[in-house]
C-alpha cells in the first residue's frame, strides 16, 4: 500500500512538472490574439514567409502576418498583416522580407515613407521587396567564376 502512495505522489509530482513546463513554453511563445487593424502588402515573392511571423518597423516588433493569398489575376502573393492600434503607417511606406539569421526565419520590415496621409484599415503597400534567396545568389558567385582563365 505505501509503494502505491508513493507512485500516486510521484505520478502528480511529474504530472505538474509538466503543466508547468508548458505554461512556461507558452508565455515564451507570445502567443496571443493581436488587437489591430489590417492592411495587406503585394509581393512577386513571399518565400520562407509564414502566418504569425513578425511585422517589423525600426527593430520593434508592431505586428504580426495574420493571412497569406494569390491574386488569381496578377499571379502576385498578397500578404495580410495586423498592425496594432495607436501606430500609423504613413501612405508611402514600403515593405520587405528580410531573413532573421543564415539559419533560416524570416520577418517583414516595414520602412515608414513621408506622407502625411496615413494607411487605413484594408489599404494596401504596393511598393515592396521580395526577400533575396541565398542559394541563388551562391549559384551566380560559383557559376560565374570559371568564364575568367586568361
Amino acid at each position: 500500500m505505501q509503494r502505491n502512495m508513493i507512485e500516486t505522489v510521484m505520478g502528480a509530482v511529474v504530472l505538474a512538472g509538466a503543466a508547468f513546463f508548458g505554461y512556461v513554453a507558452y508565455k515564451a511563445a507570445d502567443i496571443s490574439t493581436s488587437q489591430g487593424y489590417e492592411i495587406s502588402a503585394e509581393f512577386g515573392n513571399v518565400a520562407g514567409l509564414s502566418i504569425g511571423d513578425d511585422v517589423i518597423l525600426s527593430g520593434i516588433k508592431i505586428g504580426s502576418v495574420s493571412g497569406q493569398s494569390l491574386d488569381k489575376d496578377t499571379y502576385s502573393a498578397l500578404v495580410m498583416l495586423s498592425i496594432e492600434d495607436g501606430i500609423l503607417l504613413p501612405d508611402d511606406s514600403s515593405a520587405r522580407i528580410t531573413a532573421s539569421s543564415l539559419l533560416g526565419g524570416n520577418y517583414l520590415e516595414i520602412m515608414p515613407g513621408f506622407s502625411d496621409e496615413m494607411l487605413g484599415v484594408g489599404d494596401v503597400i504596393y511598393d515592396t521587396r521580395d526577400p533575396v534567396s541565398l542559394t541563388d545568389l551562391l549559384g551566380k558567385v560559383v557559376f560565374s567564376q570559371g568564364g575568367d582563365e586568361n
